[in-house]
């Protein structure tokens, strides 16, 4: 049996397997350099930024640029060095925490403890509950996608270096509908101007293609939205326009909004329009059909009848004289 096959307990003598004794090997850059961790932390310092003098100022705080940095200073160091030595300090890769919600108003807390609750009486009575909002308008063309997606091999789909609105052959305004005792959605997808009148146009075709089938003996419906946007707490056309559908109807359409700043907690942003972000990752919305068909896959989604498209005025106003009267 040859050497480089026996195990290296064997091959040793030693009972743990060590090849060399303790201490022996290369010593470690910092243990030949004791200067390398206080210039490395000087460099990477949050205080330094703002001066002009530090060669950091901002720039990019990367394990290439920082080792670059070091090197400049004559301390050859490579990135893992650069990494073993950041961590070693307590550092560590982070992103920006997306917590800060704004002004705090003191009844903002009560708000949100009326709107849960007013939402529980209604489920509990076996009421509709719906929350709707608008998705981000997406323009129409050879537009590059975010994301990914696995494809065959062969070149990846061309798109526009550039999204110009010029070049888009029309805009999608998705508009969404969740229905939270059913855990189903609705999309209708506005070609023109999200307003009031659009707003409420995609709240009467949900109800008459889905909602009345689904709630035959509903006489109330709770809306939950946004305080601002078409359906927003201080337009004046949206309660207008409601009323109107109401008396169509014949429901008790009531409406909780959320306090200004608090969308990520509307309901329908993670239980449909997530969906809708996954179906279109890296898929460009050639046309309306492309854009309908990928939200179609899980979700119910319609685009407006040419016929709709004149009601959706974009300067949609109402009289405050319609704003005070009762329905």
């Amino acid at each position: 049996m040859s050497a480089a096959a026996w195990p290296i307990s064997m091959r040793t003598g030693r009972p743990d397997g060590r090849v060399g004794r303790p201490g022996a090997g290369r010593p470690a850059l910092a243990a030949k350099d004791p200067g390398l961790t206080p210039a490395l932390l000087e460099l990477v310092e949050d205080r330094t930024q703002g001066d002009p003098m530090k060669p950091l100022t901002w720039t990019s705080k990367s394990l290439r640029r920082v080792a670059d940095e070091l090197a400049a200073q004559g301390r050859k160091v490579g990135r893992d060095t650069v990494a073993t030595l950041l961590k070693a300090a307590g550092f560590s890769l982070r992103s920006n925490a997306r917590v800060l919600a704004g002004s705090h108003h003191p009844d903002r807390d009560a708000q949100f403890r009326h709107l849960n609750d007013t939402v529980a009486a209604f489920l509990d009575a076996g009421d509709p509950v719906i929350s709707v909002d608008t998705k981000k308008k997406e323009q129409i063309g050879p537009f590059a996608r975010p994301g990914h997606e696995w494809t065959p091999p062969g070149e990846p789909v061309k798109v526009l270096d550039h999204d110009f609105p010029t070049h888009a052959s029309g805009t999608a305004i998705p508009y969404g509908i969740y229905d939270l005792r059913r855990n189903t959605g609705f999309v209708v997808v506005g070609t023109d101007h999200d307003t009031a009148a659009f707003a409420t146009s995609c709240l009467r075709r949900c109800w008459l293609e889905e909602g009345r089938a689904a709630y035959p003996r509903a006489k109330r419906l709770l809306i939950t939205a946004d305080g601002g946007g078409s359906n927003g707490s201080r337009v004046k056309a949206w309660k207008a326009i409601l009323a109107v559908l109401a008396t169509e109807t014949g429901l008790e359409i009531s409406v909780c909004h959320l306090p200004p700043g608090t969308s990520n907690w509307n309901r329908v942003e993670h239980r449909l329009f997530s969906f809708i972000s996954l179906n279109w990752r890296a898929h460009p919305l050639t046309s309306y059909e492309t854009a309908l068909n990928l939200i179609s896959a899980p979700i119910p989604a319609r685009l407006i009848d040419p016929s709709d498209r004149a009601n959706y005025v974009m300067h949609a106003t109402a009289t405050a004289r319609e704003h005070e009267t009762p329905h």
